[in-house]
C-alpha cells in the first residue's frame, strides 16, 4: 500500500508535486469567481483552489458544503505573496485542483466543527463523532496514543512482561460497587468487571513474573464526578523482591519520561515525601498541592489558657486550634469573609473564626476576647507581617485540618495563585491501616485487604489495629491522587489475620478469598506495585477541566453513554436466557 499523504503535512517541499489527497470539507468561500475550500483530516488543513476556466469541475465543486468527504488531485504551488497563512502549516501552499471525486455528502451538522465553537458537553458527547474531528480533540486522541507507546516503550526497556489480565472475573468488592454480569451458563452465577487487575497481578508475582505491567481498562460502579468515570484506563505494574523505594524509584522514573516526552526534555521534575499525618497535620488533606503556600499551623499552645470559651471549650475536650495565614489580607472584605464562614458551614463545620493583621494590631468580631499577650504570642509564631488575615479552625485534629484545607484551596483559586504549567509531586507514605466506617460500623481497609502493615507495628495488630501503619504509598500531582500502590502481604496466615480484622468470617474468606489465600500458600514471593491513572495524568497535562475531555467515548456524570443511549433495556428473550427477572417494585 502507497503511503498516504495528509493534508496537513502538505509543505513548500511538494511545490510542483502532482498529489491525491483525501478528507472532509471544512469550509468553502467563493472569491471573485475562484472557489477555495479548506479539506481536512486529522493531520490538519491544507487550501485547494478551483478555478472557473474547468467549468466541469468548477460545478462540482460549487456544490461542496461542510463535511462533504471527497478526493481530490492537483497540483501544489506557492501561494501568492501576501496571501500566506502563518497561522498553520501549510499556509506556505496551496493546492490547485484538476480532479475533485465527492465519496460522500453530509446532513447540516447540528454544530461547527471548529476549534473555537462553544458547544453543550451533551451535544459534544452524543455526536462524539463529530467532535472527534476537531483538531484539538484529534490532537488530545493522538497525545493519549504517543504516550501509551512511551510507557510500553519504558517497561520494556525496564524488563517487564506485560501480561492481560481477564475483564470477566470473580467479585470481591471491597470499597466500590463491582459492576455484575451474569452468566448464561451458569444461571444464578455472575462474573465481575475488574476494580482492577489487583488479585490477578499479585498471582502473577507467585507464578514467578516478577515483572508485569499493564495499561488496562478498569470499572467501578460509583458516583462519578469530574475525575471518575465507570470504565478508566490505568498504568499498572507489580514487581516482586522490592522494598516501597523500589516501587517508588521505578515510578519517578516513568513519570519523569512522561514529562521528558510532553516537554521535549526542557522540564525536570521533583518528587517531594511526606507522611500521611503531616499531610493532614499541613494541609489538611492526604492530597496536598504544593502549588501555594498557607500551610495549616497549630496554635492550641497559644490559646491553652484563654478567655474565649469557644476555643478554651474546645481545648479542654482535647482538641486543637489550627489557622492558615494569607498574605492578601486586604483582598477580603467583610462579605467575602461572610461566605468564607457560609461555605465552611457547608462543608461541615461549625464555622470559621478569622482576624486580620495591619502590622501593629489585630482586627476582628473576636480579638475583644484575647489578651494582649496571646495576640503577640500568635503574632510572633505566625512570623506576621502586616497585611495578613487568619482563618481559624478549632475542633478535632483531622476535621479542624479538613476544613482548613478546603478553606485553603478556595483561597488559592480565587486569589489565582494556582499555576497550570507548573508540576508538585508529592509522595504519601504510612498511611494507617485501617480506618473506622461509621455507615458499616466497622474497620475497612484505608486502601485495599492486601496491604502489608509495617513491620514494626505487627505487634498492635491483636490489641490496637486501628494505630497500625501500612506499606502504602500514594503519588499525588498538583492536590490530585494520580494513583496508590503498596508492599502486599505475602503471607498467608497474615492475609488471613487482616481479613478477620475486618470482620469477614471464615466461610466468606473462603468464598471470596479462598483462591489467592491457596495461591499465597505456595511460595509467594514478597511483591509489590503500585496504579496510575493514565486519564487523569493526561487530564493534567493537557490542562482538561474534565477527565472525559481526554477519553474518545466517555460516559456522562450519570453514567450514560449519550452517544449509544447505554445503558439501555434489553428483550425479555435475553432476560429469560439469563434466567433473569426485573423487579421494580421494591
Amino acid at each position: 500500500m502507497q503511503k498516504r499523504l495528509y493534508c496537513g503535512q502538505i509543505n513548500s517541499s511538494h511545490i510542483g508535486n502532482e498529489i491525491c489527497l483525501y478528507g472532509w470539507v471544512h469550509s468553502r468561500r467563493d472569491h471573485g469567481g475562484v472557489i477555495f475550500v479548506d479539506l481536512r483530516d486529522r493531520e490538519g488543513v491544507v487550501q485547494i483552489v478551483f478555478q472557473p476556466e474547468d467549468k466541469e469541475l468548477f460545478s462540482k465543486a460549487e456544490k461542496l458544503r461542510s463535511e462533504y468527504v471527497i478526493k481530490i488531485c492537483g497540483i501544489v504551488r506557492r501561494r501568492p505573496e501576501g496571501t500566506e497563512n502563518t497561522k498553520i502549516p501549510t499556509g506556505e501552499v496551496e493546492i490547485l485542483c484538476k480532479d475533485l471525486e465527492i465519496i460522500n455528502t453530509s446532513k447540516v451538522l447540528p454544530f461547527e466543527v471548529t476549534e473555537y465553537a462553544e458547544v453543550s458537553e451533551e451535544l459534544r458527547l452524543k455526536y462524539r463523532y463529530l467532535d472527534i474531528r476537531r483538531q484539538e480533540m484529534l490532537n488530545m486522541l493522538k497525545l493519549r496514543s504517543s504516550l501509551m507507546a512511551v510507557i510500553r516503550n519504558f517497561f520494556v526497556n525496564e524488563g517487564f512482561i506485560e501480561v492481560e489480565t481477564p475483564f470477566l472475573t470473580k467479585s470481591t468488592p471491597e470499597g466500590a460497587r463491582d459492576f455484575l454480569v451474569p452468566s448464561r451458563l451458569n444461571p444464578g452465577t455472575f462474573y465481575a468487571l475488574p476494580q482492577s487487575p489487583q488479585l490477578f497481578k499479585q498471582i502473577l508475582m507467585i507464578a514467578g513474573v516478577d515483572k508485569y505491567f499493564q495499561i488496562v481498562r478498569c470499572f467501578r460502579d460509583e458516583d462519578l464526578r469530574a475525575d471518575r468515570q465507570p470504565e478508566f484506563t490505568q498504568i499498572d505494574y507489580e514487581l516482586s523482591f522490592v522494598t516501597e523505594d523500589d516501587v517508588m524509584s521505578i515510578t519517578e522514573s516513568l513519570l519523569s519520561k512522561i514529562f521528558e516526552y510532553i516537554s521535549g526534555g526542557s522540564l525536570k521534575i521533583q518528587f517531594y515525601r511526606i507522611s500521611y499525618q503531616q499531610a493532614i497535620s499541613r494541609y489538611g488533606t492526604d492530597k496536598p498541592d504544593l502549588r501555594y503556600g498557607f500551610e495549616i499551623n497549630n496554635v492550641t499552645d497559644v490559646f491553652i489558657n484563654t478567655e474565649f470559651k469557644v476555643f478554651r471549650n474546645i481545648i479542654s475536650n482535647h482538641g486543637e486550634v489550627n489557622v492558615i495565614v494569607v498574605p492578601q489580607g486586604e483582598f477580603f472584605t467583610r462579605q467575602m469573609i461572610d461566605k468564607y464562614i457560609e461555605f465552611a458551614k457547608s462543608c461541615g463545620g461549625e464555622g470559621l473564626a478569622w482576624m486580620k493583621y495591619d502590622g501593629e494590631k489585630f482586627e476582628s468580631n473576636i480579638v475583644k476576647f484575647f489578651s494582649e499577650k496571646e495576640l503577640n504570642n500568635l503574632s510572633q509564631r505566625l512570623n506576621l507581617k502586616g497585611g495578613e488575615i487568619l482563618f481559624f479552625s478549632a475542633g478535632e485534629h483531622k476535621k479542624s485540618c479538613e476544613l482548613l484545607g478546603l478553606v485553603r484551596q478556595k483561597v488559592a483559586k480565587e486569589l489565582n495563585l494556582i499555576k497550570k504549567d507548573e508540576y508538585k509531586f508529592v509522595w504519601v507514605v504510612d498511611f494507617p491501616l485501617f480506618e473506622f466506617s461509621e455507615e458499616e460500623n466497622r474497620l475497612v481497609s484505608v486502601h485495599h485487604p492486601f496491604t502489608s502493615p509495617k513491620q514494626e507495628d505487627l505487634q498492635l495488630l491483636d490489641e490496637n489495629p486501628s494505630e497500625v501503619r501500612s506499606r502504602a504509598y500514594d503519588i499525588v500531582l498538583n492536590g490530585i491522587e494520580l494513583g496508590g500502590g503498596s508492599i502486599r502481604i505475602h503471607d498467608p496466615n497474615l492475609q488471613r489475620k487482616i481479613f478477620r480484622i475486618l470482620n469477614l468470617d471464615e466461610q466468606e474468606i473462603n468464598d471470596r478469598f479462598g483462591f489467592l489465600l491457596e495461591a499465597l500458600s505456595y511460595g509467594a514471593p514478597p511483591h509489590g506495585g503500585i496504579a496510575l491513572g493514565f486519564d487523569r495524568l493526561l487530564a493534567i497535562i493537557t490542562n482538561s477541566e474534565s477527565i472525559r475531555d481526554v477519553i474518545a467515548f466517555p460516559k456522562t456524570q450519570k453514567g450514560f453513554c449519550l452517544l449509544t443511549g447505554a445503558p439501555s433495556e434489553v428483550n425479555k428473550r435475553q432476560l429469560d436466557e439469563l434466567k433473569i427477572k426485573l423487579n421494580f417494585d421494591e
